[in-house]
């Protein structure tokens, strides 16, 4: 997938915590960490979207009766 460059202005504590990942080791760019961190974002946004979705196909009424009825069983917790 083709890159474009970009300029972004940060927190100046927060790109030192950076600028320490990269010097450690743990990415090989500032670069990086921005793509890795909108990748995560990108991904954390999908899948709330998509339980968001799922969630508004639930019936309120209908997942009420079903936890009153697990609520009135006679369940018995298991022992530890």
């Amino acid at each position: 997938m083709p890159r474009s460059k970009v300029a972004i202005t940060v927190d100046a504590q927060l790109l030192r915590e950076v600028d320490r990942w990269v010097a450690n080791g743990e990415f090989p760019s500032r670069s990086r960490v921005v793509q890795v961190a909108l990748d995560r974002l990108r991904s954390e946004r999908h899948h709330r979207h998509a339980l968001l979705g799922e969630l508004a196909k639930l019936d309120p009424i209908e997942e009420r009766a079903l936890a009153d009825e697990a609520l009135a069983a006679d369940i018995r917790w298991p022992g530890y």
